[in-house]
């Protein structure tokens, strides 16, 4: 039987207007005022907006950092992203160094597989290059693997620019995207060393171990990289003001420069790691949370539309007995926070809400441009007539308080704990199927692998 979700608001990231939604054997099948309900269940979306489905294009999810697991794993994780209207989420399959691509995505079927209650995707980042994993890349396009990862920081997972320069071409080849972790480093190694020779071992000591030019840098090389290949740049997590001239300095040079930045960086401040009690740690990613000045350079650049889309980079280590791990040195803090449940909310209330961004600027840096920018749209990311059924119904009225006792991660905290929010996902549509209502989760494990295809370089 077909369902109808009547009098909601439609929200594009070009307009806004009323309409129903006829879903039709899990895809959208109609879109229009007044539809003939007639032989049709129906759903009662008065007063709210229908934003199609949030997207999480930047998630790690069951992930072994070798000296712990996140806390979260496709099952808690995909049930957290469903209760707050994430319909669709890509996780980092990563290669392990002398391994094959292919056995890394087998491992990622393997966590995801039959678990998810959102439909998923993976990147894979690529940690060991030469010519036999070139060759796999045609293999990965063929199971509908064509975004890629590089790391420029962290020892055991980053190449050589000379290396980068070749992944570039060879995904170029497929018109596929690579997204980069821009640090140098070389000198977060060595800060990070000296703040220890030094005795800096508190939590205060993280950011500046990782400062803003250590990300500037780096993103400024990979365009220059990226230029040389003549290729588009995905810039994963930024974080800084100088980070995002060096971007906009590159964009001007005529480059395509995609722009990814997380609700953490809009939210907090670096202030976040003086708090007592060995708190700050809740707080310990990387890159860091940034100055204010840094906060309000981002906003600025979302209010102009130069930043395109918004993920969470979700990585959830337990307060206790796993970001303890670095309570006598931060350097051995696990890095990564989580979000997945949350960014829909923090993003409509610090942004939407707080008139710092439009309610169709949100449709497109958590739905469409993703969809676009990763090779699934027009299937997702959009409510038209052939797409996916996925569809968030959103009341814009609804006033709460995010807190951890009270939330579907399994991980004992979040960094937006006593957050009053404004605007939450009453009803969230998987596929034509109601998977969450109000925050809770009713189906779960109903998420399915989406094959991807060509980056679309809008």
């Amino acid at each position: 039987m077909d369902l109808i979700i009547r009098g909601g608001t439609v929200v594009t990231p070009r307009e806004s207007y009323e309409a129903d939604v006829r879903i039709t054997e899990g895809r959208i099948s109609a879109v229009g005022r007044d539809l003939a309900a007639k032989g049709c269940e129906t759903y009662d979306a008065s007063g709210c907006k229908l934003f199609p489905g949030f997207i999480d294009a930047h998630t790690h999810l069951d992930m072994d950092t070798g000296a712990t697991l996140t806390a979260d794993d496709f099952v808690s994780g995909t049930r957290a992203a469903a209760a707050g209207g994430t319909t669709m989420l890509l996780d980092f399959a990563t290669q392990d160094r002398g391994g094959t691509l292919c056995d890394a995505l087998d491992v990622w079927h393997g966590k995801a597989d039959g678990k998810s209650s959102c439909d998923y995707g993976f990147h894979m980042a690529i940690t060991d290059w030469n010519e036999m994993v070139s060759r796999e890349l045609d293999e990965m396009a063929r199971q509908g693997v064509t975004s890629f990862k590089c790391y420029l920081a962290y020892d055991n997972l980053r190449i050589s620019d000379g290396q980068l320069y070749e992944i570039l071409k060879r995904v170029g080849q497929l018109h596929g995207i690579v997204g980069v972790h821009c640090e140098n480093g070389d000198l977060v190694n060595e800060m990070i060393a000296e703040n220890r020779r030094a005795g800096n071992l508190s939590t205060e000591y993280h950011p500046l171990s990782r400062p803003d030019f250590v990300e500037a840098e780096a993103i400024a090389r990979y365009c220059y990289i990226a230029k040389a290949a003549g290729v588009p740049v995905n810039i994963v997590h930024l974080s800084t003001r100088m980070g995002l001239e060096e971007a906009l300095r590159a964009r001007a040079r005529g480059q395509k420069v995609y722009i990814e930045s997380c609700p953490q960086y809009f939210a907090f401040d670096d202030n976040v790691y003086s708090l007592p009690e060995f708190a700050g740690a809740k707080y310990v990613c990387s890159p860091p949370v940034r100055k204010p000045y840094d906060q309000r350079a981002l906003w600025d650049a979302l209010a102009k539309g130069e930043i395109d889309t918004v993920s969470t980079d979700h990585c959830s280590f337990n307060w206790k007995g796993q970001k303890e791990l670095g309570r006598e040195d931060f350097s051995k803090i696990p890095n990564g926070l989580p979000g997945i449940e949350h960014r829909p909310a923090v993003m409509y209330t610090l942004g939407v809400a707080a008139g710092r961004m439009t309610e169709n600027q949100m449709a497109a840096m958590l739905s469409e441009n993703t969809a676009r920018l990763f090779g699934m749209y027009p299937r997702k990311g959009v409510i038209a007539p052939g797409a996916d059924a996925d569809i968030v119904v959103w009341d814009p009225t609804c006033c709460w308080t995010i807190t951890a006792a009270d939330m579907e991660q399994k991980v004992d905290y979040t960094p937006y704990e006593g957050m009053r929010m404004q605007g939450k996902a009453k009803a969230v549509f998987l596929r034509g199927q109601l998977v969450a209502a109000g925050g809770k989760v009713l189906m779960e494990r109903k998420g399915v692998y989406v094959p991807r295809g060509e980056s679309e370089y809008f």
